[in-house]
């Protein structure tokens, strides 16, 4: 009987330390249902109507592009489907969110949200339906400014993205599929993300669930405030899959700031094109480990070149900062105002210098040619085919120098520091090549197993890759 009770009083203590336990996680799990009602009022529905061309079936993704698409910008798209094969017009209507940022109806989205749009309705929560005006777009940061007709609306309070930290709660309020204000939640993934061909925006990572409606809507932090704006999500199937990307509202909020004062947003330019720095490029430029920005080329009337930088250069810093990665450079760079200095640490022949450039404006259309050579074939230890190239096609390049590439042997040594045909060898360990015959000379001279910098025109701009002549050749 004593030992019935013994183990009674036992399985009892152990019953409330375990629900002790399971109370004390479910305190510190985040309650968003204040969050919810003080911020919902500020959360708009934003539906566009656009007139489109298209013939026969065609099917798009959820923001109306061509898929698949692993990253993609989202908002939900309706699109009727015309029969036939012949040329229609037809209206195209898209839902995306947004949310009110002052009290004379300043409402701020996404880019892509009201990109081409006829017609902009923003839905309030209060069920009122205002034609929107758009006030500026920056597709580089895909950030949107519109504007409706209407005094003392809800207003979000605006935090600072530059404080979150990884694993924090964060949720977000949208519309997906159309569905008002459906309120998701999770935390924070990863900070200054970068995705393909969004080189301005450190994105924050969640695993926030975010699907078709949600873009351009907000994220917020526990205290309410918001954070970022909805923007992208990794997908394989067009739908939500663990992975999203909302832009930080302090870079949104400067580009809106400058929409509405300026009508347009300027950014700091450079004029130069980068690339990462590999291991063996590290090595082939003097540096101590794979960080920084390599300038694989330089537009000869920008900044860069007007005070004093060259390719090959590698910024390492900027204003004391340091440049970790090539991603990190235009970020700091745009952020910089058109005219003002900046600071450069340059790594330039093994040594570190540094180089104040006035930063210029960012133009409006870059400049590209693409451009085939042919002409005398040479073999050359690299494994490749290489032939001369005329002042003719070399001037079309617009480039001082170099060689053609015609064949790359599989497995050879040019194959494997990435040389393809059609490249135009410029330059070898910081040697111009003029002619099939010096590039012999200069190759011929090199020390085996040691990594040296090539630099190649390809597809209109510049990059550099790292050659590394085996030990045995």
């Amino acid at each position: 009987m004593e030992r019935t009770l013994r183990h009674s009083f036992v399985f009892a203590l152990l019953l409330m330390l375990s629900l002790a336990c399971a109370s004390a996680q479910a305190r510190e799990l985040p309650d968003f249902t204040e969050l919810v009602d003080q911020a919902a009022p500020g959360v708009v529905n934003i539906s566009t109507t656009r007139t489109v061309s298209s013939g026969g079936f065609s099917y798009h993704g959820p923001g109306g592009e061509d898929i698949p698409e692993i990253f993609r910008r989202f908002f939900g798209d309706q699109l009727p489907m015309p029969g036939g094969g012949q040329k229609q017009e037809h209206e195209r209507q898209s839902l995306g969110s947004g949310f009110v940022i002052s009290e004379d109806g300043y409402i701020m989205t996404n880019a892509h949200v009201v990109k081409d749009a006829d017609e902009i309705l923003v839905r309030l929560n209060d069920r009122r339906e205002l034609k929107a005006e758009l006030v500026g777009a920056d597709t580089k940061t895909d950030v949107a400014l519109l504007k409706v007709d209407a005094d003392n609306l809800p207003t979000l309070e605006i935090g600072n993205s530059d404080t979150l930290e990884v694993g924090e709660w964060v949720a977000a309020i949208g519309s997906p599929f159309g569905f008002d204000h459906s309120v998701t939640a999770g935390i924070v993934s990863a900070i200054n993300r970068t995705l393909p061909s969004d080189a301005y925006v450190p994105f924050i990572q969640t695993d926030v669930a975010i699907n078709p409606g949600n873009s351009g809507g907000p994220l917020f932090n526990l205290d309410g405030e918001v954070v970022g704006i909805n923007s992208q999500i990794f997908t394989r199937n067009g739908g939500y899959m663990g992975l999203s990307f909302a832009i930080p509202i302090t870079v949104a909020m400067d580009v809106a700031d400058q929409l509405k004062s300026e009508g347009r947003v300027s950014r700091g330019w450079l004029g130069v094109v980068i690339q990462p720095v590999s291991q063996d490029l590290a090595e082939s430029f003097g540096l101590d480990g794979p960080n920084g920005a390599l300038i694989a080329d330089l537009d000869p009337e920008g900044p860069a070149a007007r005070d004093g930088l060259e390719a090959g250069d590698v910024i390492v810093g900027v204003n004391g900062q340091d440049v970790d990665r090539s991603s990190t450079l235009p970020r700091l760079i745009g952020r910089v105002r058109p005219g003002d200095d900046v600071d450069l640490d340059v790594m330039r022949d093994g040594r570190q210098r540094e180089i104040t450039v006035t930063v210029g404006d960012w133009p409006d259309a870059p400049n590209g040619d693409q451009a085939s050579s042919q002409s005398s074939n040479s073999q050359t230890r690299l494994g490749l085919t290489v032939s001369a190239l005329d002042d003719q096609i070399l001037e079309r390049l617009g480039i001082d120098g170099g060689v053609g590439v015609e064949s790359v042997e599989p497995g050879g040594v040019a194959q494997q520091a990435g040389i393809r045909p059609g490249d135009v060898l410029v330059s070898v360990d910081h040697q111009a090549i003029s002619s099939p015959k010096q590039l012999m000379s200069v190759i011929d001279s090199l020390e085996a197993d040691r990594a040296v910098p090539v630099r190649l025109y390809r597809e209109g701009r510049s990059l550099y890759v790292a050659l590394r002549l085996e030990a045995d050749e």
